[in-house]
């Protein structure tokens, strides 16, 4: 597979966080977030509750994807430290939040991934990993599946396309057939299939500069396809919107889309998928322990809005409240969770706008 190098390593002038939100703030195609939600009557905009704690365990991962929010690679080496990694437990054993998302970078490469999948299970919480079903594949993760069966751990797993060309175009050549493989390895330890409480959900986002198609019918078309074509079984596809923010900004930049797409997004803002946006219902945390409302906002360096913005020394239950009571920081990248049935880590969240 190609391994580009990430849009750091190039030192493109939109690598930069603050770069990045200062081009979206700039921007002339249309209103602001904020405008679109008062008009909803959603300000203040804040959480309804704390259920997932979401790790940004690192960069690091063995592809670098054209679509990338994080801009990981195998040229990325930021990682969560020991001490990160033992507050965010400590929160998740001290706090009511029901739910552990690991994500990256491709998280399993993290030294420590085996012991946030037993320890968070051990606790009784629900794990999510989020798999690009080709990591799993190297001969030093080889035991990932097994890890991750025997602790019912859920496995939502990237994947374009069902079909070569359009996944290999997005994520490097020969991704598709390595996902298959994963894909395979995951169906034979009983992921995705009826009867063994082993869930496999598949994520696809679009090739373009353009909103994915409703997730129901998707999600029919895929069973049936991956199903013929391949053997292969899975519970739910999530569709997720591409955020105009690092390599797909990049891209809208280069391609003369940026404002284009921005007005599409705009245009399909739906205030039903406003009001249930992830963001309300979770917290996510960098390898550094900073603090913010979601995965693209952590990308973008806007922390959360709370005084200490941080998971390191402090006490969990004080924090959780905190966190219950902030308002939410948003910029014009979120008009992509809000787009026709909206966007979030577990895919569709409201009817069509």
């Amino acid at each position: 597979m190609a391994l580009n190098p990430s849009m750091l390593r190039r030192d493109h002038p939109l690598a930069s966080a603050p770069a990045q939100v200062d081009y979206l703030e700039k921007s002339e195609a249309g209103p602001l977030f904020e405008e679109k939600l008062l008009a909803s009557g959603l300000i203040p905009y804040r959480p309804l509750s704390l259920e997932v704690l979401q790790l940004n365990v690192g960069r690091r991962c063995n592809q670098t994807c054209a679509h990338c929010h994080v801009d990981a690679g195998p040229d990325r080496k930021e990682e969560m430290s020991d001490r990160v990694l033992e507050a965010c437990l400590t929160f998740l054993e001290q706090t009511d939040t029901t739910t552990l998302d690991i994500t990256g970078g491709a998280p399993e490469l993290h030294p420590r991934f085996r012991e946030l999948v037993t320890r968070g299970r051990a606790m009784g919480r629900r794990v999510i990993h989020r798999c690009n079903l080709t990591a799993i594949l190297l001969p030093a993760y080889a035991h990932i599946p097994e890890l991750l069966a025997e602790h019912g751990v859920e496995v939502v797993a990237s994947l374009p396309n069902y079909l070569p060309k359009q996944t290999d175009r997005q994520r490097g050549e020969g991704v598709f057939d390595s996902s298959l493989e994963g894909l395979h390895r995951l169906n034979e330890l009983g992921y995705g299939r009826e009867g063994t409480g082993l869930v496999l959900n598949l994520v696809t986002n679009p090739v373009g500069a353009f909103l994915p198609p409703p997730q129901a019918s998707l999600n029919r078309d895929w069973k049936a396809q991956l199903q013929a074509r391949y053997g292969i079984v899975f519970n739910e596809v999530f569709t997720i919107t591409n955020m105009p923010i690092s390599r797909f900004l990049e891209f809208l930049v280069d391609s003369g889309n940026f404002d284009g797409y921005l007005q599409k997004l705009q245009s399909a803002f739906n205030p039903a998928a406003a009001a249930a946006t992830m963001c309300r219902s979770m917290i996510s945390v960098d390898y550094d322990g900073n603090l913010y409302d979601c995965d693209f906002n952590q990308m973008l360096q806007l922390r959360a809005k709370i005084p200490v913005a941080n998971i390191v020394d402090q006490n969990p239950e004080e924090l959780a409240t905190s966190l219950l009571e902030r308002d939410i920081r948003v910029s014009r990248h979120c008009f992509g969770c809000t787009a026709g049935a909206g966007s979030s880590c577990g895919g569709a969240v409201a009817d069509e706008g």
